[in-house]
C-alpha cells in the first residue's frame, strides 16, 4: 500500500536522524512530509514534550477527557477503521497483552483515537467491540483530532487514491504508553508483538 510505504520511509527516515525544521502547523492543517519527518525524529529522540489534556467524543456521543483515566495506565493508539492492516495488527496485539495480563488489566486503559473523523465516525462504536472489552473509541472534529494528534506527535495525512477517488490515512501507528498521572512514559513501535506488551504493561503496573 502506498501509505504502508511512506509511513515505513518516515520513520526509518528518523531513525538515522533525517530530521527537518518546521513551524507548528495549524490545527487543521496536515503536515509537510518534512513536518512529519521532524515529529517522528522529535518523538524518537525524546525532544519537547508528548501527550497532554484532551477531550473527546466516543460513540455515543459523551464527552470523554483523559483525566477521568487518572489512576490506570493509559494506552493511546491513533489510527483509522478503514485501515487494512496496521490498526487491526495492532490493537489485536494490544487486546491479546490486556487478556494475558489478567486481572491486572484493569489498571491499563487503551483508547484508540480516530485520525479519520469523516468517515469513522459512525462506525467507530461497532469497530472497537472488535477488540478488548475496555477499548475506548474517541472522535471529534479534523480540528480537535488534529490538535491532539500533534500533541502527541502523531503524524497522519491523506493519500489520495487516483484509482478509485478515495483516500487512505498514511500515519505512524506508535503505540504511546502513559502513566497514571497522565504523564508521557514513552512509545512502543508498530507491530509490537504482544508478548513485549505484556511484559511492558507488566513493569509498569508493578512500579
Amino acid at each position: 500500500m502506498p501509505g504502508s510505504r511512506a509511513r515505513t520511509l518516515t520513520i526509518v527516515a528518523s531513525l538515522f536522524g533525517f530530521g527537518f525544521l518546521y513551524g507548528a502547523a495549524a490545527a487543521d492543517e496536515q503536515p509537510s512530509a518534512e513536518q512529519a519527518a521532524q515529529m517522528m525524529d522529535d518523538l524518537m529522540y525524546g525532544r519537547g514534550t508528548v501527550g497532554g489534556p484532551f477531550t473527546l467524543t466516543d460513540p455515543a456521543g459523551k464527552q470523554r477527557s483523559d483525566s477521568e483515566f487518572r489512576g490506570r495506565l493509559m494506552i493511546v493508539y491513533f489510527g483509522y477503521t478503514f485501515c487494512p492492516d496496521v490498526c487491526p495488527a495492532d490493537l489485536m496485539a494490544i487486546t491479546q497483552a490486556l487478556d494475558a495480563l489478567g486481572p491486572a488489566a484493569e489498571g491499563v486503559q487503551p483508547v484508540f483515537i480516530t485520525v479519520d473523523p469523516e468517515r469513522d465516525t459512525k462506525v467507530l462504536g461497532e469497530y472497537v467491540e472488535a477488540f478488548h472489552h475496555s477499548l475506548v473509541g474517541l472522535t471529534g472534529s479534523p480540528e480537535e483530532i488534529r490538535r491532539v494528534a500533534n500533541s502527541y506527535k502523531a503524524f497522519y495525512a491523506k493519500v489520495p487514491d487516483a484509482r478509485g477517488g478515495g483516500y487512505s490515512i498514511d500515519h505512524t501507528g506508535v503505540i504511546y504508553l502513559m502513566g497514571r498521572g497522565g504523564e508521557y512514559l514513552g512509545f512502543m513501535p508498530p507491530q509490537t508483538n504482544p508478548e513485549r506488551l505484556t511484559e511492558i504493561l507488566r513493569k509498569y503496573l508493578d512500579k
